[in-house]
């Protein structure tokens, strides 16, 4: 299987240039901040998943690119390779997520990560497909009013008119972790729903959006979801101290660490990251192939 990773450096000034020039919604930084993390994901990787193929790093163009990886081991793909020029440039993860599958050379069975989602234990490849299927929690919800449970409805929505079902007063949601896609699932779910999804494609993100949620409900209304829940602890660092995420990252009691980021104040943000890199630097202090 293969890993697909989406990574955006909010502190890129020919980035920002070109957000300032394409959009007129202020940066969240939360939603662009980069933590200086993304190596130890790739460190995690080698040495927690050596079932991986192969790895791909999405990003918006080639200032993006930390100068640290190594394109021998790295597919780095830039979203004018899967994203048709007309929604280009795009600062929304959720336009990315529906082409996220027209990677060249990807492999049937491959795996979302956000960056913001480590491999922080020995995982084995059956914690994620088994026997065709992918392997995420699942869960059900009724429909509340907010921006992103109405993505969320909307997504399931999609998924059960991209296979003749009828509407649900509930909506499916999968578990917030890496998510398991098939390759082949994936195009048979754009093709049929191909105008619904670019009704929803906006350059920044959007209450009309469609989330990658749609591709994961999916297969699981298919039956190619084993619904278990993946071993993986959540962090927002609104509510987490320093000490916490230190001793989990050096002490993990869980496969997977999401380390969610919120609004914070450059004092909390900096302390945080210090903490951050130190830690995973202790966890993670040999390089990776994926590196220079």
């Amino acid at each position: 299987m293969d890993i697909v990773i989406t990574y955006v450096n909010g502190l890129d000034p020919l980035w920002q240039k070109e957000y300032a020039a394409h959009t007129n919604v202020k940066m969240l930084e939360k939603r662009f901040r980069d933590w200086g993390t993304l190596r130890y994901l790739f460190r995690g990787i080698e040495k927690n998943m050596p079932f991986i193929r192969k790895v791909h790093l999405v990003v918006a163009r080639e200032s993006q690119v930390p100068e640290w990886v190594n394109r021998n081991e790295v597919n780095v793909v830039f979203h004018r390779d899967i994203i048709p020029a007309e929604y280009l440039p795009c600062f929304n993860s959720n336009l990315i997520e529906m082409h996220l599958h027209r990677i060249k050379e990807l492999d049937e069975e491959y795996l979302y990560f956000n960056d913001d989602i480590f491999p922080v234990a020995k995982c084995e490849s059956t914690d994620f497909f088994r026997d065709g299927k992918g392997v995420i929690g699942m869960s059900s919800h009724f429909f509340v009013l907010n921006t992103f449970k109405q993505i969320c409805h909307r997504s399931d929505r999609m998924a059960r008119l991209a296979l003749g079902m009828g509407h649900s007063l509930k909506y499916l949601r999968p578990q917030h972790t890496c998510a398991p896609m098939l390759k082949s699932e994936c195009e048979k779910l754009y093709a049929t729903i191909e105008p619904q999804i670019k009704v929803s494609l906006t350059r920044v993100r959007s209450k009309e959006n469609i989330t990658q949620y749609v591709f994961t409900n999916y297969l699981y209304l298919q039956g190619k979801i084993v619904d278990e829940r993946q071993s993986k602890k959540h962090f927002s660092v609104a509510v987490t101290s320093a000490s916490q995420l230190c001793n989990f990252i050096k002490n993990p009691s869980k496969k997977l660490v999401c380390i969610n980021d919120v609004k914070l104040n450059r004092h909390r943000y900096a302390k945080l990251r210090n903490v951050l890199l130190a830690a995973f630097e202790d966890a993670f202090p040999i390089k990776s192939k994926f590196e220079l």
